[in-house]
């Protein structure tokens, strides 16, 4: 209670002000997320979208995604096998105003994750895919964290 009347002098502002009928929100349901190559693209496109809450139909702004999903093995044992792996997921984005082509915004985003080889060929697969579908929404919620700082600093929406 105390703290209310300095931290409202300090210029800090919810960004999500307004629930969904604020400016960040209605800046994030105008994106149109384009088509990501590959698997783990499919996987950043859906929780691009589920997290935008896109719903415009006539929308402002494109998000095009370009990704580099890499899984390199490291720490050999003794026998010459691969002990661990790491898979790394890297976004380049870029949030373009439609209405004039304009690069509003042009970032990077990534994340990675250490697997264990075991000696199962399946369990290993099924950890490499569940660590890609961590790695896609964690790498779309930092994109669409950045793009809302973006939205919420746009003074011309």
């Amino acid at each position: 209670m105390l703290a209310a009347p300095v931290l409202s002098g300090c210029g800090l502002q919810p960004m999500y002000a307004g629930g969904g009928s604020g400016e960040v929100a209605r800046g994030l349901a105008d994106i149109q997320v384009a088509a990501i190559e590959g698997r783990a693209g499919w996987l950043v496109r859906n929780a691009l979208v589920d997290q935008l809450g896109a719903g415009g139909t006539a929308p402002r702004y494109r998000l095009d995604v370009r990704l580099d999903d890499q899984l390199e093995g490291f720490a050999l044992l003794s026998d010459d096998t691969v002990g661990r792996e790491r898979r790394t997921l890297r976004a380049r984005y870029q949030l373009v105003d439609m209405s004039n082509d304009e690069v509003v915004l042009d970032a990077t985003a990534g994340s990675d994750a250490g697997i264990d080889v075991v000696s199962s060929d399946y369990a290993t697969i099924a950890a490499e895919q569940a660590a890609l579908e961590n790695l896609a929404k964690d790498v779309a919620s930092r994109i669409v964290t950045n793009v809302a700082l973006r939205l919420r600093g746009d003074t011309s929406q």
